[in-house]
């Protein structure tokens, strides 16, 4: 192995890892909003039965949700979450109307009914309006409504930054996930819609079709979306881990041609990443991939796709390296978040990392199944000059705030090293497909994956964790030698207490030295220069 690095680069990363960050000041409606209220700690959601008529000429919606709860302790207040504009109109329990207060996007449920621990109830809450439109979606989401080129709706539904109560009414917070779903979509005569899991019934009416979609598995409210269109539909077999898994594929009319080669890359997917992470985590609700007038986003069993049917993202290579056009982004990544988001999610979303560092590692994984150990190295090495090493990758627990956009790039590069550390590519195949198993549709907290990890490591990882995910700076390798036969090496620009071995050559001889905070020596042959291997992220500087 070749572990020649560019030393001169120590500099820029250097120089990165002194940004400063600062801390952001929350509000009462970020508490409400990312706490486990004592008014959603008492219930756990069991089942969401959504009924939503669309009426796009005036961009506004028109439904109910039905909530059925399991009772976990007394308690006569809940929260329920809707964000303005749209407005609750009733809210009603075994036939009676409750009374609710308002403040912000929180409505103050009071029940009449006296809420027994271990009993199952039910709410109607019924509601309307004109919901925020995305203005960038996925980013900045909400409602987007457009047409297509034929001068049809085409409308969708991407919420995953500000929550799933901008468009319909949830407890919206990600630590209680609904255990089975149902979604009952009204849409205009001539178009289609597309939602999560099986489609199990069209009702006919006059002037409008009703599609109704069933969700067998636990989902995130943030992965609950609605699809909008021209749809036509083509789809495939394909012989799983778990036994035949349908894999089907809603496309815009005018796509379909296209679609039916380019989206060829969703069954290598599957199959690289059934190899990687495990069965496919909802084979009971499918798979599907569905055009939308966005970007795309991991909507569980219903993915969507607007990257214009190109390799790449939006047809550039993040990496720089060429490996980056050999597939095209969206598909590869929103589909890995199946298995990290969707499969795992995080309880809080300053835990985001485990959803976004995970999956953007899943990308050189793909391209290490199909291409070569190596092509995914390059990658993922590739995908540094995206970092800004700007502030924490963890963020702010309890105030819905997540933490820097280095999750994604940064986090990928950390798990990839992880896998060096660990030296047995095998023993890192099952980690990653036992962490499918052992977490399997369940929310999760940092501690639990860094643990689970470290356990299957046989070692405490917690410096390492400590220093990618709660610090912004990559730590400096520094070294010098003290004679020609002593290399003095330690870790600088990190915390005190970190600590983790690395592998270098020297005198072309491959060897791994454990590396921290203070000063050590090493005893080497004549001319022994040091060459440090590159898929440690970590900076390299030559003292004199």
């Amino acid at each position: 192995m070749n572990f020649r690095i560019n030393l001169i680069s120590s500099v820029l990363f250097f120089a990165l890892s002194t940004a400063t960050y600062s801390q952001q000041k929350f509000t009462k409606a970020d508490t409400l909003r990312g706490s486990i209220t004592p008014e959603r700690a008492w219930w756990d959601l069991n089942h969401y039965h959504l009924a939503v008529e669309i009426f796009p000429e005036t961009k506004s919606i028109k439904g109910s949700n039905t909530i059925r709860y399991k009772v976990l302790s007394e308690h006569q207040v809940l929260q329920l979450d809707l964000q303005e504009p749209l407005k609750i109109t009733s809210i009603v329990q075994e036939g009676e109307k409750l009374d609710f207060k308002r403040e912000g996007a929180v409505h103050w449920v009071t029940l009449k009914k006296k809420q027994v621990p271990g009993k199952f109830e039910e709410l109607v809450v019924s509601y309307e309006g004109q919901p925020k439109e995305a203005v960038r979606p996925p980013w900045d989401g909400g409602i987007t409504w457009t047409k297509d080129s034929n001068g049809k709706y085409f409308i969708a539904s991407s919420n995953q930054g500000i929550g799933s109560s901008i468009w319909w009414p949830t407890k919206d917070h990600p630590a209680d996930e609904v255990d089975s779903l149902m979604m009952s979509i009204t849409v205009p005569r001539g178009l289609m819609d597309v939602s999560n899991g099986r489609l199990v019934n069209i009702e006919m009416g006059q002037t409008t079709d009703t599609f109704h979609w069933s969700v067998l598995n636990p989902i995130n409210d943030y992965g609950v979306n609605i699809n909008i269109g021209d749809y036509v539909h083509f789809g495939e077999k394909y012989a799983g881990e778990k036994g035949t898994l349908d894999m089907d594929y809603f496309v815009l009319r005018e796509n379909l041609e296209k679609a039916k080669v380019h989206f060829q890359d969703a069954g290598r997917m599957m199959k690289a990443f059934e190899h990687w992470f495990g069965p496919y985590p909802f084979y009971e609700d499918g798979f599907k991939l569905v055009d939308a007038p966005y970007l795309g986003m991991e909507h569980q069993s219903s993915v969507t796709y607007g990257n214009g049917y190109q390799n790449g993202y939006r047809g550039r290579d993040l990496s720089g390296t060429g490996w980056g056009l050999k597939f095209d982004f969206i598909i590869i990544h929103e589909a890995g978040h199946e298995w990290f988001a969707n499969n795992i999610t995080y309880k809080d979303v300053a835990d985001m990392w485990i959803h976004e560092s995970f999956t953007n590692y899943s990308e050189s994984l793909f391209l290490d199944y199909h291409y070569g150990k190596e092509a995914g190295q390059q990658y993922v090495r590739g995908t540094r000059m995206n970092i800004a090493n700007d502030r924490p990758i963890i963020g702010t627990y309890g105030v819905n705030q997540r933490g820097s956009g280095d999750m994604y790039y940064k986090g990928g590069n950390l798990l990839n090293m992880l896998r060096e550390i660990l030296n047995d590519d095998e023993k890192w195949r099952q980690i990653l497909r036992r962490l499918n198993q052992e977490f399997y549709h369940q929310t999760v907290t940092t501690q639990q994956v860094e643990s689970y990890i470290s356990q299957a490591f046989g070692t405490d990882l917690k410096p390492i964790f400590d220093q990618y995910l709660r610090d912004h700076r990559i730590p400096v390798f520094e070294y010098y030698y003290s004679d020609e036969k002593t290399l003095n090496y330690r870790f600088s620009n990190c915390l005190t207490n970190f600590e983790m071995p690395v592998d270098v050559e020297l005198g072309g001889k491959s060897q791994r030295i454990k590396a921290n905070t203070k000063w050590n020596q090493l005893q080497v042959g004549q001319n022994s220069e040091l060459e440090f291997d590159p898929d440690f992220y970590v900076s390299v500087f030559k003292l004199r």
